[in-house]
C-alpha cells in the first residue's frame, strides 16, 4: 500500500496538482523517483536521504519508489522535496499515515534536516485554499503564502517541527501575512523644467494606460519623465494584486512575504536577451514583460535592444500573454504591460537640434530610428519629441502642479473608465476591443472628418486608426466629456505625429551606376 500526499506542479502561475506516491517493496535496497521528473526532483533522493541521516532516521532496508502523478506532466524544481520526505516517513511509520490527509506541501530540503524557502508558495496556496487543503511550507514562505486567505498553514523550519506538531509536543501556529508597503518613493513632477509636451503626454499615457515613445537629444529629460510615470498611476486593485504577486512568486521575488499596491516598474538593461524580456530558459521563468504585469515596462535607449528582442514584445502587447513554447511543454504568463520607450534622434545623439550638424547626415539618423521595426513602432499610442532643455527652462520656478495633483486627474480618468468596464472587455481605454471601439469612442462629425483626412495623410494602418481613437477617448476623460470631439481627434494625433514624420524621412534607395 502506497502513502501519499499532494503538492503542486507550476504552469505559469497556475499550480497544478501532483500526487506525490510513496511504496516500499521487495528487493534489493533502491531509492527510484519516477513520474517526468528533471534533474532538480532526481536530486531529490540524496537531499532526502541525508536529512533522515541528519534527524537520526534510517532509510528502509527495501526499494523505495516514488511516483509523482499524473506521470506525464513534467516536473521541474526542488519544492518536491518536502512533500516526498513525508511521504517516506509516513512509509516507514515515524508519523501516522493519515498525519497531513487534508493538506498539501512544497520545500526544499537541505542536508542538516531544514526546510528551505522555494518558489511559487502563493500560487500553492492559492491552489490548496480552492481545495479545501492547508499546505505545509517553508517558514520563509510562510507570511507569502498567508496572503492566500483563511486556511491552515504549517510554516515549519525543518522535518524535527513537524514531527513534534503531529504528536503535539510543540504545536506550529499559522504565520501572520506578509506586510503591505507603500513601495519606493517616487520623485515628483515639479522637478521637471520645460517639457511641458512631454507633461501633457504622460499625464495621457498614464490616465488611458497607453504606449509610450520619446524621442529627443541626451539629457533632454527623457529618463527623468518616464522615472515619473510610476508615481501617477493610481494602485493596484486586489485583483491586480493578487495577479502580480502571484507572477512575483513564481520569480522569487516576495522577500518575507512582503506585497506592495504600487504598480510594477520594470527598468531591464539593452543587453537583456529575448528568455530575459520575455521568459523562457531553462526553468522557464517569468520574464521582464510578465513582471511589468500590469505595470510599466521602461527601455530606455530603445534602439539599442536586438530588433529580435523587441519585436518579441509585439505579439504580448496585443494580447496581455506570453506563452512560452518548449519541446514538452507550453507555459503562459500575464503580460499585460504599458510600454515606455526612450530614444535618442541618431547615434550620435542630437540629429535635428539647432545649430548641430551630424557628421554622417541624415543616414545617421534613418539607420539608428530603423533598427525600430515599423509593426512595434505602430503600436505605440503616443511618439512625441522631447527637445533639449534650455538655460531659460532650468532658471524657471518649479512648477505650481506636482505629481499629486497630476496623479488626482489620472484617478479620476481611470474611475469614468472603470464604469465603463461593463460595455468593454478592458479596464483601461487602452485595453478596450476594436468591436467595443464604436460604442465608447465614436467621434463627432467634425472629428470624424479629420481622422478620416489625418489617415490617409499620415498613411496610418488600421491599428493606428484604432489606437488614435483610444488615445483620443483618454484625451476627453481628462476633459470630462463624454463625447470624442474634434479636440480630442486633433490632440491625438498631434502626439502620434512622430510615426508619419519617420515615414516621410526614411532614406531612399541608393541608384547603382552603371
Amino acid at each position: 500500500m502506497a502513502t501519499r500526499i499532494t503538492t503542486y506542479a507550476f504552469d505559469g502561475i497556475e499550480a497544478r496538482p501532483v500526487d506525490v506516491q510513496v511504496q516500499l517493496v521487495s528487493g534489493l535496497p533502491s531509492f527510484s523517483i519516477v513520474g517526468l521528473g528533471d534533474k532538480a526532483v532526481a536530486e531529490s533522493r540524496e537531499r532526502v536521504r541525508a536529512a533522515f541521516a541528519a534527524i537520526g532516521l534510517a532509510m528502509p532496508g527495501k526499494r523505495l519508489v516514488v511516483n509523482l502523478a499524473p506521470a506525464d506532466q513534467p516536473k521541474e524544481g526542488s519544492h518536491y522535496d518536502l512533500p516526498i520526505a513525508l511521504a517516506l516517513m509516513m512509509a516507514i511509520g515515524a508519523i501516522p499515515e493519515d498525519a497531513f490527509d487534508r493538506f498539501a506541501a512544497i520545500g526544499e530540503m537541505s542536508l542538516d534536516g531544514s526546510i528551505a524557502a522555494v518558489t511559487g508558495a502563493l500560487p500553492a496556496a492559492m491552489a490548496a485554499n480552492s481545495a479545501d487543503l492547508g499546505l505545509i511550507c517553508p517558514v520563509s514562505n510562510g507570511p507569502e503564502a498567508a496572503w492566500a486567505g483563511e486556511m491552515e498553514i504549517l510554516a515549519a523550519p525543518n522535518l524535527i517541527s513537524l514531527v513534534n506538531h503531529v504528536k503535539g509536543a510543540a504545536i506550529l501556529t499559522s504565520p501572520e501575512a506578509g506586510p503591505l508597503e507603500p513601495g519606493p518613493a517616487v520623485a515628483d513632477m515639479r522637478d521637471v523644467r520645460g517639457q511641458e509636451m512631454a507633461k501633457r503626454a504622460l499625464e495621457i499615457a498614464a490616465a488611458g494606460g497607453h504606449n509610450l515613445l520619446m524621442v529627443g537629444p541626451p539629457g533632454s529629460g527623457k529618463s527623468m519623465l518616464a522615472a515619473r510615470l510610476s508615481g501617477l498611476l493610481p494602485p493596484l486593485s486586489s485583483q491586480e494584486l493578487l495577479e502580480v504577486s502571484m507572477v512575483h512568486s513564481m520569480a522569487g521575488l516576495l522577500e518575507k512575504g512582503r506585497l506592495t499596491r504600487a504598480r510594477p516598474f520594470r527598468t531591464p538593461h539593452h543587453s537583456a536577451s529575448m528568455a530575459a524580456l520575455v521568459g523562457g530558459g531553462q526553468k522557464a521563468r517569468p520574464g521582464e514583460a510578465s513582471l511589468a504585469h500590469r505595470g510599466v515596462l521602461f527601455l530606455d535607449e530603445f534602439p539599442e535592444f536586438s530588433p529580435q528582442v523587441l519585436d518579441s514584445l509585439r505579439q504580448p502587447l496585443e494580447t496581455g500573454s506570453i506563452s512560452v513554447a518548449r519541446a514538452n511543454a507550453h507555459i503562459t504568463y500575464p503580460a499585460r504591460f504599458q510600454l515606455v520607450g526612450a530614444m535618442n534622434p541618431c547615434r550620435c545623439g542630437s540629429a535635428g537640434n539647432d545649430g548641430y550638424a551630424c557628421r554622417r547626415g541624415p543616414r545617421c539618423a534613418n539607420d539608428y530610428q530603423a533598427r525600430i521595426s515599423g509593426p512595434l513602432l505602430d503600436r505605440m499610442d503616443l511618439q512625441i519629441e522631447v527637445p533639449a532643455v534650455t538655460a531659460a527652462d532650468l532658471a524657471l520656478p518649479p512648477s505650481a502642479e506636482g505629481t499629486e495633483q497630476i496623479a488626482l486627474r489620472v484617478a479620476q480618468a481611470r474611475q469614468v473608465q472603470l464604469a465603463r468596464q461593463s460595455k468593454t472587455n478592458g479596464v483601461t481605454n487602452a485595453e478596450i476591443s476594436t468591436a467595443s471601439l464604436d460604442d465608447v469612442a465614436t467621434p463627432d462629425d467634425a472629428g470624424r472628418q479629420l481622422l478620416i483626412k489625418a489617415a490617409e495623410t499620415m498613411q496610418l494602418t488600421a491599428r493606428g486608426y484604432h489606437r488614435v481613437l483610444r488615445t483620443a477617448r483618454t484625451i476627453a476623460d481628462l476633459e470630462g466629456s463624454t463625447a470624442v470631439r474634434r479636440l480630442h481627434i486633433a490632440e491625438s494625433l498631434g502626439l502620434r505625429r512622430r510615426a508619419a514624420q519617420a515615414a516621410d524621412t526614411m532614406v531612399q534607395p541608393r541608384q547603382i551606376q552603371i
